[in-house]
């Protein structure tokens, strides 16, 4: 099969942009030729997230071997469900499915600098895979971001530029340093959440070519949280499922703009101030995916809940004494467990995604 180049479009006007933006006069762009799920062109024999290449808007040009995470059975309040490995890709994140596909395409462009702003695990992932790829990339981070995840920006090889005051200032220093190279952007990049998809289709095949009942995620941009809705869709449109999971989005007490969205009623989010918080990885007070998070949880059944950060210590710990060395932010949506307690009976499939190393946190 021939690959056919990605055709990116304004998200709001459907008009063609360049193949390196990353926005459309304040609006999302959108892959439009995005291929079609299709479960007999899976490469049964590669155990990483390109054996969905066929369904990708890219062509593998190189890889670190992500994707294809474990999804193990656990429990934790009472409440049990599959969690997913995220924290086991390569560089300790669920952002290299993301940054993976979105730096094939940069490749395939013939693109050398990146700039990107991040809270830690983004910019490690990035930097690893453009040093891997000699690829020049400029990380702009807060800096009181954890130093483990700075060090490890430093150690991939990426040139770490710390940012003082709000998370807000960190992306506002990126913006100006892209306006002379390419934003390579997590937070806005369609490539990123195409490579998110190919979680949702991991999930389907390890729990035997079905879709979970429920799926319970952080939220911060919303990244892994649209590209598994996406994944699912596609599923469904390819009639391998006729239903989406009931989806829940979780935020944190100290940054919750989606949260305070729902309990208004409202389609899309407003800015909140942010509070002094431990979920650092989801801590956004404007999210790029906002609008399609709020309508995705009205469609399935879902809702939009809060957690403190004192539950988010009681859901971490619970998840290290059983064995999984996770950092605070991927105990967010374990933490809000037992707030769906009521909708669970002994057969319901509730799938978590774990999403980055504590052991760029350890103390």
């Amino acid at each position: 099969m021939l690959f056919e180049a990605p055709q990116l479009v304004c998200a709001t006007t459907g008009k063609p942009v360049d193949p390196l933006a990353w926005q459309c006069d304040g609006a999302r762009v959108d892959i439009r030729n995005l291929p079609p799920f299709n479960a007999a062109a899976i490469q049964t024999d590669d155990w990483s997230l390109w054996r969905y290449a066929a369904m990708l808007p890219v062509e593998r040009r190189f890889t670190l071997g992500e994707g294809f995470t474990p999804l193990v059975p656990t429990a934790i309040d009472g409440v049990a469900f599959h969690a997913k490995l995220e924290y086991l890709n390569p560089t300790g994140s669920f952002k290299d499915r993301g940054t993976s596909v979105l730096v094939n395409h940069l490749l395939a462009n013939g693109v050398r600098d990146v700039v990107e702003d991040s809270s830690g695990n983004a910019g490690a992932s990035l930097a690893a895979y453009a040093s891997a790829t000699n690829m020049h990339a400029r990380i702009f981070a807060p800096a009181n971001a954890p130093d483990g995840k700075k060090q490890l920006i430093r150690t991939f090889g990426a040139e770490l530029v710390e940012i003082a005051g709000p998370r807000a200032a960190t992306t506002q220093a990126c913006l100006e340093a892209a306006q002379a190279t390419v934003y390579a952007t997590h937070a806005w990049s369609p490539f990123f959440v195409a490579g998110q998809m190919t979680g949702a289709w991991e999930i389907w095949e390890q729990l035997g070519h079905r879709i979970p009942d429920i799926v319970v995620c952080a939220v911060g941009h919303g990244g892994l949280f649209t590209g598994w809705l996406r994944g699912f869709r596609a599923l469904q449109a390819a009639g391998l499922t006729e239903r989406l999971p009931r989806l829940f989005a979780v935020q944190s007490a100290a940054c919750d703009p989606l949260v305070q969205a729902w309990e208004r009623g409202d389609d899309q989010t407003r800015p909140v101030e942010q509070q002094p918080g431990i979920a650092d990885g989801i801590a956004v007070n404007m999210p790029v995916h906002g609008a399609e998070v709020l309508a995705a949880v009205r469609e399935t059944g879902g809702a939009v809940l809060r957690v403190t950060d004192d539950i988010i210590r009681q859901a971490q710990t619970s998840l290290h004494r059983r064995g999984f060395i996770i950092e605070p932010t991927s105990a967010v949506p374990a933490a809000a467990l037992t707030q769906i307690q009521d909708l669970v009976t002994s057969d319901t499939r509730i799938v978590v995604p774990l999403t980055g190393n504590g052991l760029k946190s350890l103390r």
